[in-house]
């Protein structure tokens, strides 16, 4: 046994303590996947503590910002289809038991080259799957949807099993459900660092010393910190959410896809008018690496949203190119981009899960199936070698 995560100093290692596990499990973080993953045991029955340190659904993470996309045809990997399949499944089953509306239908639209990341990756992963997925020209894009202005040489795929999640209403489902069956959840807690020990773990926050026989870390950019011991080199980007204003009826989700768009200029992404606010355009990537959540400025400078206005003058030119809101999130990156899901390499007592590379959230409830079974069986049926830490040594 040793000690993890510790601040710099020196420490007992691998002492035996004789104290009762006052917990079968504790939650590290309690954004999207922590809160996840602590209904999921309690539902199934454990004794869970959950440890979040700021509010629940805060806005300092990246489990925020009104609303997420939902798709089904992966450009990013074929693997994480079945994952996502199971995923609008576990949404519904959310809403059912708490009286919540967390995801609305939307079709969704990805635009480029025919020979770019984006339009080969959907098309394999509707092939591997099976999955209905139709081709545009640039001419039939426009047709279908009139907003765009799309180049003649690009393609766009269209799907109808995608939609719209209403992000923190689903993480407060997720702790209302995880309270609902016996959880216990604990906000502006910051924890200090944690220790395998014999039996179990013990977690040290700024408020006390909790033990238990098993640790799940969702810490999201903190997992730069709480993390580094397994071998995964995450780095931490910034990102704006920009909202841009409309009374016309044709942005409603109901006439207008959620969107992803790979220019010369960018990966775009958009959202439409629903009753969570605006129309919601971002950059996705294109911003600098950092080493950890702490030189993130939250803070918005007007000349940030030029890139996305030059994206709204050249592909949505009726959208007038003037933010109604902006908002700060962070991505936790992997250097592949895909997640990192597995048990801690040398400590079996601990599941982790972090680096979801702003794409993650909508596998919310999955992963916190997945990280249910890791913890209280040690394994899990779903398919993870793809999310396996040990790629990276």
């Amino acid at each position: 046994m040793g000690f993890r995560n510790r601040p710099a100093g020196v420490y007992d290692v691998g002492r035996h303590r004789g104290e009762a596990m006052t917990y079968d499990a504790i939650v590290l973080g309690l954004g999207g996947m922590g809160s996840a993953a602590a209904a999921t045991m309690a539902r199934r029955g454990a004794r869970v503590l959950g440890l979040e340190q700021f509010g629940f659904a805060h806005h300092r993470g990246s489990s925020h910002g009104r609303t997420r996309i939902i798709r089904t045809a992966y450009y990013e990997h074929p693997a994480y289809v079945p994952l996502v399949r199971r995923a609008f499944t576990l949404w519904a089953e959310l809403e059912g038991r708490t009286g919540k509306k967390l995801l609305t239908p939307c079709p969704c639209l990805c635009v480029g080259t025919p020979d770019g990341e984006l339009i080969r990756g959907v098309q394999r992963a509707a092939v591997e799957h099976a999955l209905p997925v139709e081709t545009l020209s640039a001419k039939e894009v426009e047709s279908r949807f009139p907003q765009f202005r799309i180049p003649e040489n690009f393609t766009g795929t269209l799907e109808q099993s995608a939609g719209i999640l209403a992000v923190e209403a689903c993480v407060q489902a997720h702790i209302d459900d995880a309270i609902a069956h016996g959880a216990e959840m604990r906000t502006d807690e910051p924890v200090i660092g944690y220790e395998v020990i014999t039996g179990g773990v013990e977690v040290t926050t700024t408020k006390g010393v909790y033990h238990a026989g098993k640790l799940v870390i969702t810490a999201g950019a903190w997992a730069t910190r709480l993390l580094a011991d397994i071998g995964v080199p995450l780095t931490v980007m910034r990102q704006v959410q920009w909202w841009f204003h409309t009374a016309n009826a044709r942005w409603d989700h109901r006439l207008f896809p959620v969107f992803l768009l790979d220019t010369p200029d960018g990966a775009f992404y958009g959202l439409p008018y629903t009753d969570l606010g605006d129309v919601k355009v971002a950059q996705h990537y294109a911003a600098p690496e950092l080493p950890s959540p702490d030189g993130v400025e939250w803070a918005v400078k007007s000349d940030e949203v030029e890139p996305v206005c030059r994206f709204l003058r050249a592909h949505l030119p009726s959208l007038t190119p003037v933010p109604s809101a902006s908002e700060v999130c962070m991505y936790t990156l992997t250097p592949d981009r895909h997640f990192v899901i597995d048990l801690h390499p040398e400590f079996p007592e601990v599941a982790v899960a972090c680096g979801f590379s702003g794409h993650g959230f909508k596998f919310a409830p999955t992963v916190g199936e997945i990280l249910a079974d890791l913890t209280l069986t040690g394994r899990t049926a779903h398919p993870i070698e793809l999310f396996r830490a040990s790629r990276f040594l």
